[in-house]
This record gives structure tokens, sequence and C-alpha cells, in this order.
């Protein structure tokens, strides 16, 4: 048989066996690490704790009237953490590929997190992203591209947050564009959120994960993957009805975590200024708070 009448052969060969370009392979369980903001990611950020994160005039007045007491009503013991925020937790991270069964087309990538159990799409088929008027969910309604090999992931109709653990709100209206960066058995995940309401800026974070290659069989069976929140009355006592807040100018905490670490008040107080390097300047013209110790917030 003659050479070229195994060219077509070669060259469909050729095309099964590489990949398309730029379409790596995200599955895997992913662990994350906690070398960038770790006191937030893990035991949570301290009170009144606005620093670096662009928030403007409505959130700041949102978070100094927030009470960390009002976690202890049942209805927010297991509020869910969104999806521009989940990431960021003590959790494992599942990911896996939903393809076609005749064509093996991408449909989708699906996440699924340890915290609060959640389970997350990221539609791979270019379909559009509903009207304004659809419901929010935690996870939102997400679409995803490749960038390279950069997934790039665009998300909408998010119900309303926070953007810190401490009283930042984030609304309804926000959206977020995230990009998954593989390199071998690290992952990089950055995103960049985008608020109306309560950011004067896009704030813009990243976390890191390695891949998780124990097999330890207790570990798949699910029992490193559940979470199991259960309501329960953590403050007895307390009047039907009742949220704890804080009035205008009586929240006790305003400068504690100013003078723990010995930084000006105003900083603390965040803002998009006090993201940037030049900010460093202005602070060594500000004053900085005496120490003092609050032991509980005042009676209401």
């Amino acid at each position: 048989m003659h050479l070229w009448n195994w060219a077509p052969a070669l060259v469909l060969s050729g095309m099964i066996a590489i990949p398309a370009f730029g379409q790596l392979d995200l599955s895997g369980s992913w662990n994350p690490q906690f070398s960038e903001d770790a006191p937030e990611r893990g035991p949570g950020p301290d009170l009144v704790d606005y620093l670096g994160i662009p928030i403007n005039p409505a959130a700041r007045q949102w978070a100094l009237s927030w009470d960390p007491d009002r976690l202890t009503l049942q209805e927010h013991q297991c509020q869910v953490h969104t999806v521009a925020y989940i990431y960021r937790g003590p959790l494992q991270l599942r990911i896996w590929e939903e393809r076609d069964p005749q064509t093996q087309a991408l449909v989708a990538i699906h996440n699924y997190s340890s915290t609060y159990e959640q389970n997350r799409t990221i539609w791979m088929d270019n379909r559009p992203h509903p009207p304004d008027y659809a419901a929010h969910t935690w996870m939102g309604f997400s679409t995803g591209h490749w960038d390279g090999n950069i997934l790039t992931v665009y998300t909408t109709h998010i119900k309303q947050g926070w953007h810190r653990r401490n009283g930042i709100p984030s609304s309804d209206m926000i959206t977020l564009t995230e990009h998954f960066i593989r390199h071998g058995n690290n992952l990089t995940h950055v995103t960049v959120v985008n608020d109306p309401i309560y950011l004067a800026e896009p704030l813009v974070k990243s976390q890191d994960y390695v891949l998780n290659t124990n097999s330890n069989p207790n570990w798949d069976s699910g029992n490193g993957w559940l979470w199991p929140c259960e309501y329960v009355d953590e403050a007895p006592g307390r009047k039907q009805g009742e949220v704890p807040s804080f009035m205008p100018g009586e929240n006790p905490f305003k400068t504690e975590f100013a003078a723990k670490y010995g930084i000006p008040a105003e900083a603390a107080l965040g803002g998009p200024e006090t993201m940037y390097p030049e900010y460093q300047k202005k602070l060594k013209t500000m004053p900085i708070p005496p120490k003092q110790t609050v032991t509980s917030a005042p009676a209401r």
C-alpha cells in the first residue's frame, strides 16, 4: 500500500491523541493552603477590621451596626457562605467534569464544597445567563470558558452575604469573575467581585490548593466531606424577634483591632484608599488609639 493511503488515518489518530489546546483537567480533590490571610480564613477576622477592603460608606455603616451575637440567631447559624466567599474557608474541594455521552464535548464543570455541602455547576456549553428576575442562590449561576489553560468563570444571581466574615455585607447584585489556574498538583483560584451597592472598587482575592492524593477509605467514604449543621438555642431567654445590633456610634469594638496592632483607627475602617501602597505615607500622620479591653457588648 502506498504511504499516502495512510495519511488520513495518521492525521485522524493525531487528532484523537492530542487534547484540545488549553483545556486542562481540573478534576480531583483539592486541599486549601492557608499561608495567605490565615487568620481570616480560619478562626475569623477581628471585629472592625476592614483594612484593605474597598468598602463604601454604606457598607461601613452596616458593618459597624453588626453585632457578632447575630450569628446565634437560628436563621443565621447554618447560613451558607456565598460562592464569592466560600472558597476561602477550611473546606475540601472536589472538581469533576460532565461530558456529552455521544460527542464527549464538555458540558459543565462541577464543584462540591464540604463547607455547608454546596454543589455548584459551571456551564461550559455557551448557554446564556437567566434574566435579572430569576432566583438568586448561594452558588449563583455560572458560565465558564478557557483562556488558554486558565478556566475563567462568570457568575451572577448570587444571594446577599458578606465580603468579610465580620459584618462587611455583600449585596445580591454582585457579580463574580474567577480564574482557576493549575500548575501540576497546585491550583490557584483568583476571584474578582464587583458590588455596585457596597464596594467602591472591585475586590480581588486569591487562594491556593494542593491536589489530595490520599486514598484513605474512611476519607473517601464521605467522613471528611459532610457538614452536619443543626439549629440550636444558643442564647436562651432572648426575646422573640430581637436581632442583636449596635446603634450608630455605639459599637464598643470600633477601635479594639486598631489599638491591638498599633495602627490608626481610621485605617481599620477600610475603603479603597487603604488597598494601595501609597497609603503607608498617610498612616504615619494619623493617631493610634490607646489600647482597651472589651469583654462584652453593652446591655440592650
